[in-house]
């Protein structure tokens, strides 16, 4: 199964340039999210766009296969990725951000998702997982009833990419995807987790 790793953004929230290259004990947040999915026994693809040329010049410095998309957005690209990977099957799709993420946890999204039987499957974290990790995501919902919030990593049909997709909400308390970052204040509270550890 491939996993596309969503690296294209500016990174303006933050502002301390590209995003996936800002380091965490001396090595990029991508390079956290690429050994999680190629230990879970993925296939991973980097998907960038023009914003993103150093992130770009990384992944061809050691190889890392990567596609660069028109930055129409988040659907569009993924989209462009699949058309243009020929992919038919489900897929991962997942941002640059979460570098707590396991190879465990990737595993135990994939067997709830194969288990559903649905088409696609999004990940979400309890909003109280989300206040104890110091971090605001923009988007909430609720996940039967509880108040919850998307987690930036899915499961698509590439064979199904034109329309919307019957998908599993699947709610994970699991801390690690909880740390996504988009502010210093998130960046600093997760390399201090990284220091702790």
């Amino acid at each position: 199964m491939y996993a596309l790793i969503l690296a294209g953004g500016s990174g303006t929230r933050l502002n301390l340039g590209e995003k996936p290259l800002v380091t965490l004990n001396g090595r990029p947040m991508i390079e956290f999210v690429i050994k999680a999915f190629h230990d879970a026994g993925h296939e991973v693809v980097v998907v960038l766009t023009e914003k993103a040329p150093y992130t770009l010049n990384w992944c061809r410095a050691r190889t890392i296969p990567f596609l660069v998309t028109s930055g129409a957005g988040y659907i569009e690209d993924l989209a462009e990725a699949t058309a243009y990977l020929e992919i038919r099957d489900p897929f991962f799709s997942c941002v640059a951000d979460l570098p707590c993420i396991s190879p465990a946890t990737i595993r135990e999204i994939r067997e709830n998702y194969q288990k559903s039987g649905k088409e696609a499957c999004s990940v979400w974290v309890p909003e109280e997982l989300f206040r104890k990790a110091g971090s605001h995501p923009s988007y909430s919902g609720t996940i039967g009833t509880i108040p919850a919030r998307p987690a930036g990593i899915n499961i698509l049909r590439g064979d199904l990419m034109e329309k919307p997709q019957d998908e599993l909400q699947l709610l994970l308390w699991d801390e690690s995807l909880a740390y996504n970052i988009n502010t210093r204040e998130e960046l600093d509270r997760v390399r201090q987790l990284f220091q702790d550890r």
